[in-house]
């Protein structure tokens, strides 16, 4: 018989991006308790060096660790880039679980055979994207575009303004231009970006992203290990961010949808990292 793990899940993200993957996973694993580390205070890690980005997810993960995490995902693609393998080798024994920019389902799924991908600097220059290219790009034509200022205007929460759509515009011109009928949302803040993208590029392009791949991965890790929570199990969400609380609080209640109260008993809090 499986054992019955209540332990959390540990989530961390640059900043409040990694949410809609913590959306995927509460959606398929509603008994588990989750925590999720943004860090804030460092995000866009779209600009930083790879030492960084992976001096940065080592310290998260540790957090992390320290707070009984029984998994770490790592909600980025570009520190998935970065520090997937030192977290591997830190932890053998904990599943990790990182993410990459749906390139093998994109093509897959075009018609006319050009694949648009936006993402982060960091993730179109990584060497994981690269070999991504090389193993499921060779029979497609897959056009980039670096999503400069859209995770700002995420962590900003401004989803819906004006200033946003036309930035978003701006970035998606050159994948139709190019022909591309599948668009690749290769970062998780471009996901609550989704339904003003669908808006943009019209119903005959495909928009794809990696959220839910990622909470199936889980999933089988979790059952692989035994390690599922029972399902009478009190579920627990609880945040952790390394910028400023009161305004990654008011971020988290855009992107989440449910209010984060500041009492130290509620199921949804905001500490910094070092708190608790």
């Amino acid at each position: 018989m499986a054992n019955q793990d209540t332990r959390p899940i540990g989530v961390f993200d640059s900043g409040v991006g990694g949410l809609s993957v913590l959306r995927e996973i509460r959606a398929l694993l509603p008994h588990e308790s989750l925590l999720y580390c943004a860090d804030s205070g460092h995000a866009p890690y779209g600009d930083k060096s790879q030492q960084l980005i992976r001096e940065r997810s080592l310290e998260l993960a540790e957090f992390l660790v320290r707070h009984e995490a029984k998994a770490i995902v790592i909600a980025c693609n570009t520190a998935t880039a970065a520090a997937a393998r030192a977290l591997r080798e830190r932890w053998p024994n904990l599943p990790v679980i990182g993410m990459e920019p749906a390139v093998k389902p994109a093509a897959a799924a075009t018609r006319g055979g050009t694949v648009g991908v936006l993402a982060t600097v960091g993730t179109l220059a990584s060497a994981q994207f690269a070999a991504l290219l090389d193993t499921f790009g060779q029979d497609v034509h897959v056009v980039t575009q670096p999503g400069v200022g859209l995770v700002e205007a995420v962590e900003r929460g401004e989803l819906k303004a004006e200033s946003t759509r036309h930035l978003l515009t701006a970035h998606l011109k050159p994948l139709l231009a190019a022909g591309a009928d599948v668009i690749v949302l290769g970062c998780t803040h471009y996901v609550f970006l989704r339904e003003l993208v669908e808006t943009i590029v019209g119903p005959a392009v495909k928009v794809i992203d990696t959220g839910a791949a990622v909470a199936r991965q889980l999933d089988r890790r979790l059952a692989e290990a035994g390690h599922h929570a029972p399902e009478q199990a009190p579920r627990a969400v609880r945040f952790w961010c390394s910028g400023n609380p009161a305004s990654v609080a008011h971020a988290i209640e855009v992107l989440w949808g449910e209010r984060i109260w500041p009492d130290p008993l509620a199921r949804s809090q905001v500490f910094r990292p070092g708190q608790h």
